[in-house]
């Protein structure tokens, strides 16, 4: 049985997750969260399930009313001889067209970015969570592990008390 079956029974919503952008929480203040499913080749499918990906810097554009995905690099598979792929040509997003005009005004509005947070198969789909994000700058990364940690510190406090009334 492959890794990624074994995964998809673990989780029960049928996600099988193959890479995330943590680093994009980071950056990045996430307003808005969009699914979109990608049109890829069938080598890129089974380097997919092999998680020959690198996800850490593509970001996601709008042209002609067309969501593409750039800078999403899918190492080649192992087993496709001549007949691979190119690892960093741009791959087509699938969405509604009304969501595709959605981000496309907001992104034309305001300096926001789509970023992809993770990349998984849900019930044998390749699947990309984008994020429409606004980039953060030193201060508020500075603020946002302040509020992480003050948040920890609070809960261990908690923890402690109900520990202590026992």
């Amino acid at each position: 049985m492959a890794r990624a079956e074994r995964a998809a029974k673990k989780n029960p919503d049928g996600k099988t997750v193959v890479a995330s952008n943590r680093r994009a929480r980071h950056d990045f203040d996430i307003i808005d969260t969009v699914e979109a499913g990608l049109v890829l080749q069938g080598s890129e499918v089974k380097s997919l399930r092999e998680s020959k990906v690198q996800i850490a810097e593509a970001y996601a554009r709008i042209r002609d009313h067309e969501a593409w995905l750039l800078s999403f690099h899918i190492g080649p598979y192992s087993h496709a001889a001549a007949f691979g792929h190119d690892p960093d040509r741009p791959k087509k997003l699938l969405m509604h067209r009304g969501q595709i005009d959605r981000l496309g005004s907001r992104l034309d509005q305001e300096p926001l970015t789509l970023v992809p947070l993770s990349l998984y198969f849900k019930d044998g789909r390749a699947k990309v969570e984008l994020g429409l994000a606004r980039r953060r700058n030193k201060g508020d990364k500075r603020q946002a592990i302040a509020e992480r940690d003050a948040a920890r510190d609070a809960q261990r406090a908690m923890s402690n008390a109900r520990r202590v009334a026992r």
